[in-house]
């Protein structure tokens, strides 16, 4: 019997909600929220928009442009938000300093998050900002996946070492806490497991077909 994960229904139907500047700003602080966190340049919106088949997060070819928190529905209870791109050099000194209070005010206070997706470029891991993120989730207890995206620009090889490479430097650093995948939105690939971590998060079960 075919199984399938309603997570895939809901993303299909996600709908645009509310753009926040800052957190007083955000949808009611209830039910689900799955947060996708970056730096400029990981390729955070192009995985949004593949996950759920339509182009929901803007994506350009400047890095930096998601300025605000931006929430996208599901359903009446579950969110997916888009957090700021982070630490893109071109963007003046206060508005990084704005989008540093209000996300760490967002992910400090938001009773409803329930994880967040990190994506690091597979060919870039690593970054300070990535560090600053795997030390709040294991401060905070939040759960974290992580979606190593370009994956294609890396031959298979190269990519399953990297993954290997930087599973170990979790392991390491932050404990078994941290999930881990390859990913690419031009591919496809990853897709599955992703929905996986996002409906067990959002507390969907999977149910036969």
């Amino acid at each position: 019997m075919q199984v399938k994960n309603p997570i895939l229904g809901l993303c299909q139907k996600a709908t645009f909600a509310l753009s926040a500047a800052k957190v007083e700003q955000c949808p009611q602080d209830q039910g689900y929220e799955v947060a996708f966190a970056g730096r400029s340049n990981a390729g955070k919106s192009s995985a949004l928009n593949t996950l759920t088949h339509a182009s929901l997060a803007r994506t350009s070819k400047t890095p930096g442009r998601t300025q605000l928190l931006n929430f996208f529905s599901l359903d009446d209870e579950r969110r997916l938000v888009d957090l700021p791109g982070y630490g893109y050099a071109k963007v003046p000194i206060p508005l990084k300093q704005h989008w540093q209070k209000h996300l760490e005010a967002y992910l400090g206070s938001r009773e409803c998050l329930r994880g967040v997706i990190l994506m690091m470029d597979t060919r870039h891991p690593m970054t300070d900002f990535d560090k600053m993120m795997l030390d709040w989730a294991r401060a905070s207890g939040m759960p974290m996946h992580i979606l190593l995206t370009k994956a294609d620009k890396l031959t298979h090889g190269a990519g399953k070492n990297t993954l290997l490479k930087v599973q170990a430097e979790i392991r390491k650093g932050w404990g078994d806490g941290v999930t881990i995948q390859l990913f690419s939105a031009p591919k496809r690939l990853g897709l599955e497991e992703a929905y996986r971590v996002l409906a067990n998060w959002m507390e969907l079960e999977d149910k036969p077909a």
